[in-house]
Order: structure tokens, then C-alpha cells, then sequence
């Protein structure tokens, strides 16, 4: 329990709690979430923004049956992959819960490996419009179309300061800087103030990983072959039929992601089955090394080494 102090002049007021479980993908965050939120009688918010189409399960690795019915949880499985998701409604969405939870919980645990949302909720995020839908649907052709590289040329030349910030391989984020120049007609470094927001309850965000040797911020030999052997289990467990469900929505960006694209290549014929395997576990792997990059980079986070 959190305890309020207590002297003879004053009482300070014990603020309601946020404990935020990060981490790389396949380090165990789900399970670890659980056992908090069962310590505190509490909720879980996802903060994973691959659980949250109603569509996608196994690809995701979607909190089982199981685990779902032990503890409550939020926006998973609750938007289709045709809607219209932004940063900015899940910061608003979650902080209309968190002041409904806050009245009858002292402490809610959010977990999630969306670094973006994450921050959104810790943080706040900029007050940017949101995109004409003819424009987001012209700028997604364009990468269709002509590739990354195409959306990187041309957010050069609209802000080449910007260009020179972001990680130029994360497509969406080049998509999205690229709606709000063309929509606004100023650079979107411009618009991005990056003032935190001040939240009326406390945060507490703890970082995963599993080490053997080489440190806790680092990605380990451990995690990897945590990572490979998750993606054996999905493909046993019937990732290969659901990506097959979902092929003829393979344009959207919803699935746009790794363990769905590299078995739509399959199909496709482009690679082998073998192959499509082989490139999720080497995706997989290289996004968890970004996502403890920038989890480094992150302030007040307490690191805790799992075994």
C-alpha cells in the first residue's frame, strides 16, 4: 500500500496512482501486468496498439481467454480494422476511464509496448488536427504505390527539420508528419511543442527485460530466444489461417504490421513459407531492439530484470 504521511501541521493528500509495465516485445509484459493488477484488486489498460483491432488475435499475441478473465481489461479487441484510430482519441479515451477507475481504485496498471501511446497518456501529446480522410487515403497510395522512399523525399522537402529528427524507417510516422504539412501548410516540427502535460495523478512506469549477461537495458540472447520461440508457438497455433482471413485486407494499415505483411508475402509468392517465418522472428527481433532504444531514452523509468 502507498501510505500518506502525516504531521502535526499537515496531511498531504495521496494522489491516485498510474503504474505503466513497458518493455520489448515477447519479454513478458502480459503476465507480469496480471500479477500487479491482481496485488492491487485493479484494471489493466492495454497500451498495445496491434491489441486493439477486434481481428487481429494470435499475430498480436492477444491476452488469452484466460488471462482476460483474471483481470479486467481495456481497449483490447475494441475498434475493427476498417476504424479510424488516433494517438490523440486513445489519450482522451483513456484519461475519461482513468477519472471513472480513479473513484473506486486507488491504482490501475496500463501495459503496452506502443511507445507513442504510452507517452500519450504519461505525457500528452501535441493538439494536431486530425487528417482529411481523402489526404490520409493519397498519402497511403503514394506508399503503396512508390514505397517508403517516396514518403521520405517528400517530407524533405516540406520539413527537412523534421526529416532529420524522425527514424525514417517508421513508415506511419512519415505518413502522419505528412498529413499535418499538407493539411496545415507549416512543417510539422513547427507544430510539435513537446510541453508535458501535467496529470492529476502519479505515474510510476517500469521497464521489462530479460538479461543474461548483458545488461537490463539491452536486448539479450534471452529475450531473443523468447521472441523466436513465441513465434513457433503462433504459427502452431494458427497463425498461418488467420493471416489467410485477413489477406484481402492486407492494404490497411492496421495490418501493416510484422506476423501478418511477411505471410501476405507468402501468399503472394514472393517468398517461401520457411522464408515468411524466418523474416517474422528477425522483424520481431529488430522491433524489440528499437523499442528498448527508445524506452532508453525515456525519463523516470525503473528497470526490472526478469529471469
Amino acid at each position: 500500500m502507498y501510505l500518506c504521511s502525516l504531521s502535526a501541521v499537515k496531511m498531504s493528500v495521496k494522489k491516485n496512482k498510474l503504474i505503466v509495465i513497458e518493455g520489448p516485445t515477447g519479454v513478458g509484459k502480459t503476465a507480469y501486468a496480471i500479477e500487479v493488477a491482481k496485488g492491487f484488486r485493479t484494471d489493466i489498460i492495454s497500451a498495445d496498439s496491434r491489441q486493439f483491432y477486434k481481428e487481429l488475435n494470435i499475430g498480436v499475441a492477444r491476452p488469452s481467454e484466460e488471462e482476460l478473465a483474471e483481470v479486467k481489461h481495456h481497449f483490447i479487441a475494441h475498434i475493427g480494422i476498417q476504424d479510424y484510430y488516433s494517438v490523440s482519441k486513445f489519450e482522451t479515451d483513456v484519461l475519461a476511464l482513468l477519472e471513472n477507475l480513479f473513484q473506486t481504485h486507488e491504482t490501475v496498471v496500463m501495459v503496452g509496448g506502443s511507445g507513442l501511446y504510452v507517452n500519450a497518456v504519461c505525457q500528452g501529446i501535441d493538439d494536431l488536427p486530425d487528417p482529411d480522410e481523402q489526404l490520409r487515403e493519397d498519402i497511403q497510395k503514394l506508399y503503396e504505390t512508390q514505397g517508403i522512399e517516396a514518403l521520405r523525399a517528400q517530407l524533405k522537402i516540406l520539413d527537412p527539420v523534421f526529416y532529420n529528427q524522425i527514424d525514417l524507417a517508421n513508415h506511419k510516422r512519415l505518413r502522419r508528419a505528412l498529413e499535418v504539412c499538407l493539411q496545415t501548410g507549416k512543417p510539422y516540427s513547427e507544430l510539435r511543442t513537446n510541453t508535458k502535460k501535467v496529470r492529476n495523478f502519479d505515474i510510476e512506469r517500469i521497464a521489462l527485460n530479460r538479461d543474461n549477461g548483458v545488461g537490463a537495458r539491452h536486448a539479450s540472447p534471452l529475450l531473443y530466444d523468447r521472441i523466436n520461440a513465441r513465434v513457433d508457438a503462433m504459427i502452431q497455433n494458427g497463425l498461418i489461417d488467420e493471416a489467410k482471413n485477413l489477406y484481402p485486407f492486407k492494404h490497411l494499415n492496421a495490418l501493416n504490421t510484422v506476423g501478418y505483411k511477411e505471410l501476405f508475402e507468402h501468399f503472394d509468392q514472393k517468398i517461401s513459407l520457411e522464408q515468411a517465418i524466418t523474416d517474422i522472428k528477425t522483424h520481431s527481433r529488430r522491433y524489440a531492439k528499437r523499442q528498448l532504444t527508445w524506452l532508453r531514452a525515456q525519463e523516470g523509468i525503473l528497470w526490472k530484470t526478469l529471469y
